[in-house]
């Protein structure tokens, strides 16, 4: 996962002093780009790109909701310029910046509200889940939000929804920007569960028709990993949406509180599902090695039986396999029958009498 391949640039960050700007995460290329969006119920502006000079407070009393969407936070510089626009505490930047940071959430004297959180996606690429790392800072009628550089917006689906006046977002305050961001990950949640579940399914039908093999066994530990990966993801986001719901900040309003407890639904229902998922990868696994031990315990069983066949037969043969002198039945022209005679009788014996005791 792409977690564990930035555990080496958090080094960065040793031994510098709180609120210093330094990028923990993968080397990016790209400039940073930045897009604004105005919008009330009747219209909206969307400028794509702009200049850094031009992202400015809105007034108080402006009719419109600004959304400034930054779209790369690898720059410190850039983020340092809206940061000092937007008079953002400089943790809040620090917090920005570090991909590693888990998710939270900050009230700042009731001016700004920090989230930041997680998106996940799918690579197909690599067959494993990617994780991007998101922050949202909400403010008297506008909102920033600062993604990783992606080749595609995640906030895609919200601004089409902004162009096509559908919906409650364009009647709707920054707190329902805010709420709607969310809600497009919370959505992508549940699509990686959905993919996670369906390989469980086809894990447990392999598993059930004694169809598995060691890469099956594999390929559970992975899931167990990603879930586990999923789960200190998602579980923060029950505090962020308490602290939102609980707080009482200028910021929320009232008509939004539904929107945000419909999404901690959300939320509780995929960590409930992620539950049920890491259980029953338990109940797999289980019923894989037991599967495995009654694969080894029926070849143990066959070799044991056959081991036992031939025991009394391996003893006639090492009798008769003695060069004494004095051994009336080596002169007997039907001792070699009489003895083999004997020793299938012997074997055919064994095998009736393990059967009537359920043994083969």
């Amino acid at each position: 996962m792409s977690k564990r391949r930035r555990h080496r640039s958090a080094e960065k960050m040793l031994g510098t002093s709180p609120g210093t700007l330094t990028y923990v995460g993968e080397e990016i290329e790209h400039a940073t780009k930045i897009k604004r969006i105005d919008y009330n119920a009747t219209e909206y502006h969307i400028d794509d790109p702009i200049k850094l000079s031009t992202c400015q407070i809105p007034a108080s009393e402006t009719p419109y909701v600004s959304w400034i969407d930054v779209d790369g936070i690898h720059e410190p510089k850039v983020v340092a310029a809206l940061g000092q626009q937007y008079h953002l505490h400089p943790l809040l930047l620090e917090d920005v910046m570090n991909t590693e940071q888990k998710p939270k959430i900050d009230l700042y004297d009731d001016t700004v509200v920090f989230v930041t959180l997680k998106m996940l996606h799918h690579s197909r690429a690599r067959q494993e889940i990617d994780i991007e790392h998101v922050s949202l800072v909400l403010g008297k009628n506008y909102l920033v939000s600062f993604q990783e550089e992606r080749t595609k917006d995640i906030f895609e689906p919200v601004i089409e929804r902004i162009k096509a006046s559908s919906g409650k977002t364009r009647r709707n305050g920054a707190d329902y920007l805010l709420y709607a961001l969310m809600d497009v990950m919370v959505d992508h949640y549940f699509v990686i569960t959905e993919r996670i579940g369906e390989k469980m399914d086809e894990l447990e039908e392999q598993i059930v028709q004694e169809r598995a093999t060691q890469q099956t066994l594999g390929t559970l530990y992975t899931l167990k990993r990603e879930l586990a990966f999923i789960r200190r993801t998602v579980y923060p986001l029950r505090d962020v949406l308490g602290v939102l719901l609980r707080e009482e900040s200028e910021l929320i309003q009232h008509s939004t509180l539904p929107y945000l407890r419909d999404l901690a639904d959300h939320v509780n229902q995929v960590i409930e599902t992620l539950e049920s998922y890491r259980e029953l990868i338990g109940g797999l696994m289980d019923v894989y090695y037991s599967i495995v031990n009654n694969r080894m315990n029926s070849v143990m069983k066959t070799l044991t039986i056959v081991s036992a066949i031939f025991i009394p037969l391996t003893f006639i043969a090492g009798i008769y396999g003695m060069n004494f002198a004095n051994m009336p039945e080596l002169r007997s022209p039907t001792g070699y029958f009489w003895v083999l005679f004997v020793m299938a009788f012997i074997a055919i014996g064994e095998i009736v009498y393990f059967k009537r005791r359920g043994w083969m």
